[in-house]
């Protein structure tokens, strides 16, 4: 076969190879629309023999036009095989998501009272709470730690909106999670033992030898510090590592939207791809509410099937709830109070879903689990939810 149809081919061929192997798993033009985590995860996998192959190509064909090729040949070749190190540099040690995104060196729990305002992943578990507060782990994407004495990792991806907290367990072994890239704009974590590949948004594993089994998931609340720590008064919170502050910075006015990156910035207006909206599932139904409609209206009554599903939202628009209550009540917003009443017992409730008068007066709602995120992101991981316009 001829010696320059070889050398080209397997030039372009490795220079593709690691290209595409973090292209297809990270945020570039155009590399996170269509269904390519397999094809990442092969290159991944294989990409040592990938590699021999390519080197296989272009080795003696290489070594021949290097001793007895042109000047220019010899000067355009050795410029190549620079550009080639380069690439290999970059996409190896530079673009990869666990080599831009570090776990935190100090993890430091104490019982905070300033910035209340700012936006958490509160979880509470065996008479202990903890609050992770949205622009730390962020920049994280993880957080391995324990809450009651449970082994807990809770993660989020900025790009989606999605906080979850997992058990990080797999097949009833405590595995350790890398940051390994995303898909369709949301973070996946490859855990250690099997080397699968798992989507934040869902837990599910979406490439590898567990392909379609699900993480466990942990009960969690998005809201503010100050509302977590009225639940929650012996909440201990997550304190920013000092060895990453710049790195939170770059997250300053992430939680109310109005950071400057197109990935992460929200789009204020409805049902926009960067809309905010809140998600619920529930007996294998889901559905999705626009975040500018409940501001506007306070409350949103709904069912989900048989469910009965209340969602309000606290005077800050930043603390959201979403609880069940039975059929013999019936929800309506005060404005003139602030405050929720049920049209039936004329009882008065707060957002959090706490009776506080009425005959009801002491009577508590149960939660349900609901995320806010962008719109983008519930429409790809619930393709069927209703959208309650």
């Amino acid at each position: 076969m001829n010696k320059s149809f070889l050398l080209w081919v397997g030039l372009v061929f490795l220079f593709a190879l690691e290209i595409l192997r973090v292209y297809f798993i990270m945020p570039f033009p155009g590399s996170q629309r269509h269904d390519t985590v397999g094809f990442a995860y092969f290159l991944h996998r294989n990409i040592i023999w990938l590699r021999l192959l390519g080197l296989a190509l272009v080795v003696w064909p290489l070594l021949y036009y290097l001793s007895k090729g042109r000047v220019w040949l010899k000067i355009t070749l050795v410029v190549i095989l620079l550009l080639y190190g380069g690439v290999f540099y970059l996409f190896n040690f530079k673009f990869l998501a666990d080599k831009m995104f570090y776990q935190p060196r100090v993890k430091q729990f104490v019982m905070d009272s300033t910035d209340r305002g700012r936006l958490v992943i509160g979880v509470a578990l065996q008479g202990q709470a903890k609050a992770y507060p949205i622009e730390i782990i962020g920049y994280h994407h993880q957080v391995r730690d324990t809450v009651g004495g449970q082994p807990v990792l809770v993660t989020y991806c900025t790009v989606c909106r999605t906080g979850r907290v997992y058990s990080p367990f797999v097949q009833g072994k405590y595995a350790a999670f890398r940051l390994v890239g995303m898909d369709h704009f949301n973070a996946m974590f490859e855990d250690a033992g099997t080397r699968s590949w798992w989507q934040q948004a869902t837990g599910k594993a979406v490439a590898g030898p567990l392909k379609g089994q699900q993480l466990a998931e942990i009960p969690s609340a998005q809201m503010t510090l100050g509302d977590w720590q009225a639940l929650h008064p012996n909440s201990l919170t997550l304190q920013p590592d000092p060895n990453f502050k710049r790195r939170y910075d770059s997250l300053t006015g992430y939680d109310e939207g109005t950071i400057k990156s197109s990935l992460e910035r929200r789009d204020s207006g409805s049902w926009r791809f960067k809309s905010w909206v809140i998600g619920i599932s529930a007996g294998g139904r889901s559905k999705v509410y626009d975040w500018n409609n409940l501001v506007r209206d306070r409350v949103i009554p709904d069912t989900i099937g048989k469910l009965h599903l209340l969602i309000t939202i606290e005077p800050n628009n930043k603390t959201f709830y979403a609880l069940s209550y039975n059929d013999s009540l019936s929800f309506q917003y005060d404005s003139s109070t602030n405050t929720i009443r049920d049209i039936n017992t004329g009882s008065t409730w707060q957002p959090s879903g706490s009776c506080t008068d009425g005959p009801l007066k002491g009577a508590q709602l149960q939660p349900v689990q609901a995320y806010q995120e962008f719109q983008h992101s519930w429409r790809t991981f619930h393709p069927g939810a209703v959208e309650v316009r």
